[in-house]
């Protein structure tokens, strides 16, 4: 039996007041990594900077390179120097918070690493006072998730006594197909409890991400049409104009649907059409998500040739530069058939959102980055305007953006003045920045804060991850299964293969 002693999920509480979590340390596994430097430590200083971090805060960075606190230290300055959302740094707050930085070089699988992770944290509770309270960041390959999770329940490190707790953050991809999300549920839960647990997913951190809830409910205007009598459809496009970066023997393993649809865009579908929970408790919150995906209307063999398109990208041009194609890219194989663009229509079985599908699209190489949720309404049921224009009507468009920009716009139609009537769309819209005055924080700044406080409504959930796996594994295994297509089948530069446009054309409607 489990011997754990847990802290369940935080009392949200007021979600307009910011609270200052309680004393911890956090431990970074992979504190030498790439993420470690450009997202969490850039995080970490933000938070310490806005005075959002307790007093009695630590970092410890556990990795296998050799290095002193003091090197560690450099190190990170240097990062943060270089990868912080602000400017130069303001070294009040930095020499403060590289105080609390300490390292520790070990080896992920070695138990007396973990015995003197162990040692070093009880000195922390003691010199820096921070009562207890861990977080464990895994920032490593998933391929170490098992060995460090385990060597963590064997040290004891994941047993906590009331009133101090232990969570630990996880970084996706959580397995790479239905059985290994699975068995990676399975060894978390062996070790630490469900409420412990936080799947990171940083585009939930972003603002407009955020904002989806407040913008339908907060109002009366939009919650009464958001809803299959006034939408005709939704469009979600997570677009990039870089290719694999690199990361070629990484995407050959995972590819568009395993990197982005299964996690950022199902997520994204969620927030849109889940129902109003019944308060602001990050377990109402995260009930309803589970409840969108249960309703989406699974694929079979069959219908995934209909609903779904695969691409892969083939040499063109970006912002007038010549690239090279998806089978030219380091750590590709000359004939790999692993897709860079997909595009996936679902259909919810629910009283608000019956005939009202939902397009998914992502891709690499495409002509520009831009992350958009795109609510398109409905016509109105009578062309009063038949008589002075031929041209159909622009739809009404809602369109939240997330990246490169984020903001909110809307789009109607208006009369454009003079004596006769003709009508032309035009857009209003905010931008944070304009709106706000200031930068908006980066989306591990807000994640790497609620996990400190506690609070999981950002995070995913073993239940949902698992149904998300069981959503895309028919499109995975029917392409894998099926004759693929001839690769490549789209030019850099391209906004995906000319089976997207169709796929949309077929139900009479285009993408943005």
């Amino acid at each position: 039996m489990r011997d754990l002693t847990v802290a369940h999920e935080a009392p949200r509480g007021d979600p307009a007041v910011e609270r200052t979590p309680d004393p911890c340390v956090m431990v970074i596994f992979g504190a030498s990594g790439d993420l470690t430097q450009r997202k969490l430590m850039p995080a970490l200083y933000q938070l310490a900077r806005q005075q959002l971090l307790p007093r009695e805060f630590s970092v410890v960075g556990f990795a296998r390179s050799p290095m002193s606190d003091e090197a560690f230290r450099d190190k990170m300055k240097k990062a943060v120097a270089e990868f912080s959302r602000t400017g130069p740094l303001d070294m009040t707050v930095w020499d403060r918070f590289a105080r609390s930085l300490r390292y520790l070089s070990a080896e992920y699988r070695d138990s007396s690493s973990y015995r003197g992770l162990a040692e070093l944290l009880a000195t922390l509770d003691r010199e820096r006072g921070t009562q207890g309270n861990r977080v464990f960041y895994l920032a490593v390959p998933p391929s170490s998730y098992d060995g460090i999770v385990r060597q963590l329940g064997a040290a004891g490190l994941a047993r906590t006594a009331r009133p101090s707790w232990t969570r630990i953050i996880v970084e996706k991809p959580f397995g790479r197909d239905l059985e290994t999300g699975r068995t990676l549920n399975r060894t978390l839960r062996e070790i630490f409890a469900e409420e412990q647990i936080y799947r990171i997913d940083h585009y939930l951190g972003k603002e407009t991400v955020q904002n989806i809830l407040v913008f339908r409910l907060a109002s009366g205007i939009f919650e009464p049409i958001w809803n299959r009598r006034y939408i005709d459809h939704v469009q979600i496009t997570v677009a990039e104009s870089l290719g694999v970066e690199g990361r070629g023997a990484y995407y050959e393993e995972a590819g568009v649907i395993r990197d982005m649809v299964q996690n950022h865009l199902l997520q994204l579908l969620c927030l849109v059409a889940m129902e109003p929970p019944i308060g602001w408790q990050p377990r109402s919150i995260r009930d309803e998500k589970l409840k969108v995906l249960q309703a989406i209307c699974p694929l079979t063999p069959e219908s995934v040739a209909e609903c779904a398109v695969r691409g892969q990208y083939g040499p063109g041009v970006i912002d007038g530069e010549p690239v090279v194609a998806y089978r030219g890219e380091p750590g590709v194989k000359p004939d790999s058939t692993t897709e860079t663009y997909a595009a996936v229509k679902f259909c919810l079985e629910t009283w608000r959102w019956a005939d009202v599908p939902f397009y998914l699209r992502s891709g690499k190489r495409l002509p520009r980055r831009i992350t958009e949720i795109a609510i398109q309404f409905k016509q109105p049921p009578l062309r009063l305007f038949r008589q002075v224009t031929q041209e159909p009507l622009d739809p009404s468009v809602l369109a939240l953006q997330i990246q490169p920009t984020e903001g909110i716009s809307l789009t109607v139609g208006t009369k454009v003045p003079g004596p006769v009537i003709r009508i032309q769309p035009v857009t209003m819209e905010f931008r944070y920045e304009h709106t706000f005055g200031k930068e908006t924080p980066e989306a591990y700044e807000r994640l790497l804060l609620d996990c400190m406080q506690g609070d999981p409504t950002l995070f995913a959930r073993g239940d949902w991850v698992e149904e998300a796996w069981a959503l895309v594994m028919p499109i995975l295994d029917a392409w894998q299964n099926g004759l693929s297509p001839s690769f490549p089948n789209y030019a850099a530069g391209m906004w995906g293969p000319p089976e997207a446009e169709a796929l949309m054309a077929r139900d009479g409607r285009r993408w943005r």
